[in-house]
């Protein structure tokens, strides 16, 4: 579906530019686009690299582990159908804690196989999702980020005097949207049940 918004959206702006006389500025636009997306993913690449070196290091010296440990109050409020030595588990935890730190990149892989470990409990009916799944998702799209390495190396690609200067903000606002999103997920499980 969003392949077919994206390409209307294209086609739409190619024949108003056509149109309208700006074919020309829109191409310089594209390719200066094109170029600029280059040079942000390079520069991002570094700080990607190292919070990359910095989760494999925690993975390692079992940091993710103790700290998995530490949020079992919190799994055990957010997830109470999912059984406390479930594998899903770890990969919940693991994927929190990347997006925490800011880590997208990092979060992916655990959120997908936190999915398919929750997928696994799932025996009732197997092609709706249950509310674990809903409550991870949700907590995933809206969680609390401590430092936002990537907006943060964006800002700093597009020259900010102060890259830095978004933490407390982005901290206030994930944190609100992660408590709304949390407290609506809890109002429709309990509704649900």
């Amino acid at each position: 579906m969003l392949n077919y918004l994206w390409g209307a959206m294209i086609i739409f702006s190619m024949l108003m530019a056509l149109f309208g006389g700006h074919m020309q500025q829109m191409t310089q636009s594209i390719l200066n686009s094109s170029q600029s997306a280059v040079e942000i993913c390079i520069s991002s690449c570094g700080a990607l690299a190292m919070w990359m070196g910095v989760m494999r290091i925690a993975e390692n010296a079992h940091l993710i582990d103790a700290l998995a440990n530490r949020m079992t109050p919190i799994l055990n409020f957010l997830f109470p159908d999912v059984p406390r030595n479930h594998p899903a588990r770890k990969y919940i935890a693991t994927n929190i804690i990347a997006n925490f730190l800011g880590l997208g990149w990092a979060a992916t892989p655990p959120g997908l196989k936190a999915m398919i470990e929750l997928q696994k409990l799932n025996k009732t009916h197997p092609t709706i999702a249950t509310h674990a799944m809903c409550m991870f998702l949700i907590v995933n799209i809206s969680t609390v980020q401590l430092v936002s390495i990537n907006i943060i190396a964006y800002r700093s690609a597009y020259g900010s005097a102060n890259p830095t200067e978004i933490i407390g903000p982005s901290i206030i606002a994930t944190a609100l949207s992660t408590l709304v999103a949390i407290t609506f997920a809890k109002c429709m499980y309990r509704r649900n049940d």
